[in-house]
């Protein structure tokens, strides 16, 4: 597949259609790879990739379910079932964190987590180019302390997202994409 036409084609596949196969040695290899290939300012690679897969994943459920209850100590069973189920979706799950470098002189944490964000988007991008599908998605789980603290970043670090990942089942729909003049101006001064 042609890099413009894995862009254009590239569409979110809803996690629970996402099943086995996963990608998984050099498929994930070369995916991961083309997360590096993500512009950088300073060149200070903020972006971690966590790889989250079979058991991991009903861990990390769990974190969320503690999570909820640190936030919500009065939190029902249903809440606690639904977060603590939000992992187990699709068989591959993999957070793109930020590693901030605080206080760079040129390089303000915004844009290392800008930089994380075209990492993740190099990854999705890969991934359906391999013929795998691939979601981002976050919610409050990416921005609690305990979650990040599970997943082992310290408090100035950021998750920019959890890319649930497989083999689509092919029941998704096709969305229609607007035209880029809507969204486009020239600017003149």
């Amino acid at each position: 597949m042609q890099a413009i036409e894995a862009i254009l084609s590239r569409q979110s596949a809803r996690a629970v259609t996402l099943k086995e196969p996963v990608p998984e040695g050099q498929d994930l290899a070369e995916i991961l790879q083309a997360g590096m290939t993500a512009p950088d300012h300073g060149a200070l690679r903020p972006w971690r990739f966590k790889i989250i897969e079979g058991d991991a994943r009903q861990r990390l459920g769990d974190v969320f379910a503690e999570a909820l209850i640190l936030r919500e100590p009065n939190s029902d069973k249903a809440a606690l079932e639904s977060i603590r189920s939000k992992p187990l979706r699709s068989p591959l799950i993999v957070a793109v964190c930020a590693e901030i470098t605080e206080d760079h002189p040129k390089v303000p944490p915004v844009e290392q987590v800008v930089a994380a964000a075209c990492a993740a988007q190099n990854v999705i991008t890969a991934a359906h180019a391999k013929g795998y599908g691939a979601i981002m998605l976050s919610g409050w789980p990416a921005y609690d302390e305990h979650v990040k603290s599970s997943l082992g970043l310290s408090r100035k670090d950021a998750i920019v997202t959890f890319i649930y990942m497989g083999t689509p089942d092919g029941t998704g729909p096709v969305k229609d994409r607007p035209s880029h003049e809507a969204f486009t101006s020239v600017w003149t001064g």
